[in-house]
């Protein structure tokens, strides 16, 4: 049986206004609600989703090309595939990483590893066979050249 939530009525002044005080009061009520539902949800999502690798992007557009920026530490550049598919940008490979320490008479060790999957939607339509793509330091940067019909068209104005 599902539990629903409670609030209560909030308590109109003359002329059909909240309060600052009831305004306030609804503001940090939406704030803790937001705060324990968000802290409190692993259970509704599956482990998969928890422990999901989504990497930062960053896309900068200028007059000639869409520079994509994307951080991937710990990822081999062998292990990444970039694809384009219609507008986007499609950045999938597989994070594998693995850590031993000794110490004493005991051994730590970790590994972290999955698949990871990221659609960049483009601002603008693309030349497919012209993108430059380089890998450094875990950090993967994309050139995209933009397609003849997405650069900008000066218009002459003619003064009559």
């Amino acid at each position: 049986m599902a539990l629903i939530p409670w609030k209560g009525g909030r308590r109109q002044e003359e002329g059909g206004q909240l309060s600052t005080v009831s305004r306030l009061r609804g503001e940090v009520d939406r704030l803790f609600d937001s705060f324990f539902r968000d802290a409190f949800s692993l259970g509704e999502r599956s482990l998969g989703e928890v422990s999901a690798f989504l990497p930062p992007v960053d896309v900068e557009e200028t007059d000639k090309e869409v520079h994509v920026r994307v951080e991937l530490p710990g990822v081999k550049p062998d292990e990444l595939d970039l694809s384009i598919v219609g507008n986007s940008l499609i950045i999938s490979g597989e994070k594998r990483e693995s850590e031993e320490r000794r110490d004493g008479g005991f051994v730590y060790q970790e590994r972290r590893f999955g698949s990871f999957r990221r659609e960049v939607p483009l601002p603008s339509p693309v030349e497919p066979d012209d993108v430059q793509a380089e890998y450094k330091d875990g950090v993967l940067n994309v050139r995209l050249r933009k397609a003849q019909e997405a650069m900008p068209k000066r218009i002459q104005v003619r003064a009559t």
